[in-house]
């Protein structure tokens, strides 16, 4: 049998490039040439739509026997903007140079995406007796917004749950065994409106947002110096990120209102809702210290919290056979690794618990998201490798069949 040819990938990452399919925006002129290019390899696919609008929508296909457990393939369409950002190559326009191809969405993640279309297309030419699924996703990058839309109709349809899920974000095609759950939380501080020069009479939310932020960074420091830790983390224990503040219309009125926007990134043993608590409690006490407005002569009220997203963390033991024989398809001597940023895996493993889901996928998450985004087209053609060894062993007896 003959691997995927990079060629095939390549051509098919320049046109993907080229499709604008920046989050929140719509992805359904990328997701019908993608449909279209597994059509013309005789395989049908499924869109799953974005209840709210049609044209941002998710897509899955199989190939082989239905009946039976195989390998899926995830990932998702959608891209960062490029606003603002100091580009040198048109971002929506593939360019190659010296072994790389520039473009937007180029590593994170159209790489793997033209890649397992391609291998999804050669299955369809082999005698399979297990299936290779594909499952692509949109809104990913503002919190795996799409893939739950996906996954509750994939439930519905009773879909055998896969012996492995691959989740192709960039790795430099090591294996990502686990990540951070994420909370994303927004904070409302109130205060009330006054004349600076009689500030001392009012409630200044800028003040209350201050304790909070205060709050975030004692809670913070407690965690590193005592907290759980979880090896194989460039940071082993939960982290606290203060990432917008935006309060105040002018220097001489008391501000009443300012919003924070904040994350939590746990490890798999911190609850992010006890680190929530932690932060509320000593920002609580924090208000308490404070002169009192002489208005209400009642202390500042607490943030209002809200939660805008959240997604569970990764973790799959590296001495499953599926994990073991994932690495038997890789280079001798293919680490296995945790990575720093967040991805759909976690879903899947919520989804289908008894399924191992690991993160392996072409080019670096070092270039994603920055300007002159790149992959190397090495990282293609060994991804084609991967994933044309991957297709060729489920034309034969694997996994539990030979354990």
């Amino acid at each position: 049998m003959t691997a995927a040819s990079p060629a095939s990938s390549l051509t098919l990452l320049r046109e993907l490039i080229a499709f604008q399919s920046v989050s929140l925006h719509p992805n359904l002129d990328l997701m019908a040439r993608i449909q279209a290019r597994l059509a013309e390899a005789g395989i049908h696919s499924t869109l799953e739509r974005n209840p709210d609008d049609p044209a941002r929508t998710n897509l899955f296909a199989s190939v082989g026997p239905a009946d039976r457990p195989g390998i899926l393939l995830s990932g998702h369409t959608d891209v960062v903007p490029v606003d603002g950002q100091p580009w040198q190559t048109p971002p929506f326009e593939a360019t190659e140079r010296d072994g790389r191809l520039y473009g937007r969405g180029s590593a994170d993640m159209k790489g793997f995406v033209a890649c397992a279309v391609q291998a999804m297309c050669n299955a369809a030419r082999m005698p399979l007796q297990r299936p290779l699924l594909l499952a692509l996703s949109y809104d990913e990058e503002i919190g795996c917004v799409g893939v739950r839309h996906l996954l509750r109709a994939l439930e519905a349809q009773a879909i055998t749950p896969p012996l492995l899920c691959i989740v192709g974000e960039p790795t430099l095609m090591q294996i990502g065994t686990g990540h951070k759950g994420k909370a994303a939380y927004r904070a409302l501080c109130c205060g009330q409106a006054g004349h600076s020069g009689l500030a001392p009479r009012f409630v200044n939310a800028l003040h209350t947002a201050a304790d909070l932020i205060s709050a975030m960074r004692d809670v913070q420091a407690d965690i590193a110096a005592a907290g759980a830790r979880e090896s194989g983390y460039a940071i082993p224990y939960s982290t606290i990120h203060a990432g917008t503040i935006q309060g105040g219309k002018a220097l001489n009125i008391v501000p009443s209102n300012c919003e924070v926007n904040f994350e939590i990134r746990h490890i798999t043993a911190d609850d992010p809702a006890r680190i929530l608590a932690m932060i509320l409690a000593r920002t609580q006490e924090r208000i308490q210290l404070a002169p009192i407005a002489e208005a209400t002569r009642a202390p500042a009220p607490p943030p209002q919290i809200e939660q805008m997203n959240a997604y569970p963390g990764l973790q799959t033991a590296e001495n499953t056979p599926a994990v073991r024989l994932l690495a038997s398809w890789l280079p001798a001597g293919t680490a296995c690794t945790k990575v720093a940023f967040g991805t759909e895996g976690g879903l899947f493993q919520q989804t289908w618990a008894n399924t191992p889901v690991v993160v392996c996928g072409p080019g670096s998450i070092e270039v994603a998201h920055k300007a002159d985004e790149y992959i190397e087209l090495e990282q293609l053609a060994a991804c084609d490798h991967l994933l044309a060894r991957l297709t060729a062993s489920l034309c034969q007896p694997m996994l539990e069949d030979t354990d």
